[in-house]
């Protein structure tokens, strides 16, 4: 068994599969957070290095023209916009409603075989504030190791066991005094960093915290002056020369935080605006940014600084080219690529420039989220429209698509997951598993 840092910083993005070892908590002193090289585990958004980049080889170049085999459909995860959290043989998620008699939403489990659903547990009443399409559950489980992590629209953070059983839970607004920025509920996914538990409760007080994974217990605090409340961005991990940093988006912009104590490093503030909900982009000491809503992408540029310390500056400012509202952005050798905001629209742009490389609407419709594999975009619309791209700075070429069963009644805004050679897919209530190989 190879080991490997949870969040390592090389040259080209590596989406690897693992899940924390026993041995975390005994590396934790040195900043380390150890995972075994697997090819059944997609542990939290965005998969273990939040870069929505999958490992896999030998996929197909092609689908048939109703899409890749499908192995199964499970039932039973209700109403919701949870992408999917897999581990250890187990597909976690949330949903609110998953029974006509039960409106509440619910921390789901299913079997990886065959989408049988394993356990629920009742996490809280359902989100129903503001118009149908944009109620009910948004946040992706974590999973480590014996334990799973949820946070509901609400704010309450929750640790169960993997068996389903509670353990802790810790109200962001009400315990920590955390903001919301904007009216849509909390939405992050959070980090599990050796033996603590990293997240943004938002607002100036405790802007970013850290709390003891296994008691939910206050480690360290971040406040950031005049912060106007978390988004939906999750925190990466970034290395500034012997100094790791936690990097991520709250309403006020970019923030880089010191792992060990907390400590605020650097900011970099952005006019207000609707949402900022993308998860930014690590690459070395570079940090690439994008907001929604017409305002843009920028890259910054960490600089290690004397103390153990670190400062921020821009390589170019925002360019309203690369906006992207909530599909997420990828970054495959030297491209970035991702929506037009939420028009539909893919683009493709050089990382160091911010420069146009292409930007062309495919068969999809309305929004589009994003991962990549061997070579190729897996672009997901909101219409229900999932299509394969080929990964290249040359030109838009769709290779194929298929119409995903069961969208159609509400937006297919739940991230698509690629995890040992298949496809899993949330469609409302359901999960379905697509074979990516021949045979």
């Amino acid at each position: 068994m190879r080991l490997r840092n949870a969040f390592p910083i090389c040259s080209l993005p590596v989406g690897m599969a693992g899940h924390p070892l026993l041995i975390a908590g005994a590396l934790a002193s040195v900043g380390v957070t150890v995972y075994a090289e697997s090819a059944q585990n997609w542990p939290t958004f965005r998969g273990v290095d939040r870069t929505a980049t999958a490992p896999d080889t030998g996929l197909l170049k092609q689908w048939p023209t109703d899409g890749p085999k499908l192995l199964w459909e499970g039932r039973g995860a209700g109403r919701g916009y949870s992408s999917l959290a897999i581990a250890d043989g187990r597909i976690y998620t949330m949903g609110d409603a998953p029974s006509t008699a039960d409106e509440n939403e619910y921390l789901l489990c299913f079997d990886l075989q065959n989408g049988k659903q394993l356990w629920k547990v009742k996490t809280g009443s359902p989100w129903t504030s503001g118009k149908d399409d944009w109620q009910s559950s948004r946040s992706t489980p974590t999973v480590d190791g014996g334990h799973v992590y949820a946070l509901t629209p609400f704010g309450e953070l929750i640790c169960c066991s993997v068996d389903g059983q509670d353990v802790w839970r810790k109200h962001l607004k009400d315990e920590l005094q955390g903001v919301k920025a904007d009216s849509w509920g909390y939405s992050e996914s959070v980090l599990i960093d050796g033996d603590r538990l990293i997240c943004i409760p938002g607002g100036p007080v405790n802007t970013v915290v850290a709390l003891n994974k296994g008691t939910g217990d206050l480690v360290w605090s971040c406040p950031r002056d005049g912060d106007r409340g978390a988004g939906h961005s999750c925190i990466v991990t970034s290395h500034v020369g012997s100094t790791k940093v936690y990097v991520t988006n709250t309403s006020s912009g970019a923030i880089g935080v010191r792992a060990s104590d907390g400590k605020l490093l650097w900011t970099h503030d952005i006019e207000q605006t609707t949402a900022v909900i993308p998860t930014p982009i690590i690459r070395d000491e570079l940090v690439f940014v994008s907001v929604g809503y017409k305002r843009g992408g920028t890259l910054l540029k960490q600089i290690p600084s004397p103390g153990n310390s670190v400062s921020v500056e821009q390589v170019y400012e925002l360019n309203p080219k690369l906006a992207n509202k909530h599909g997420g952005v990828v970054l495959v050798g030297q491209y970035v690529y991702g929506d037009s905001d939420d028009a539909g629209v893919p683009f493709c742009a050089d990382l160091m420039t911010g420069d146009i490389k292409w930007q062309s609407r495919g068969s999809g419709k309305r929004s589009a989220s994003i991962a990549v594999a061997d070579g190729h975009l897996y672009i997901r619309y909101a219409d229900g429209t999932m299509t394969l791209v080929k990964a290249s700075p040359d030109r838009f070429e769709e290779v194929s698509s298929f119409k995903v069963p069961q969208s159609g009644d509400r937006p297919s805004w739940s991230h698509p997951v690629i995890l040992d050679g298949k496809l899993y897919l949330r469609e409302g209530d359901a999960i379905l598993c697509y074979s990516l190989r021949n045979g």
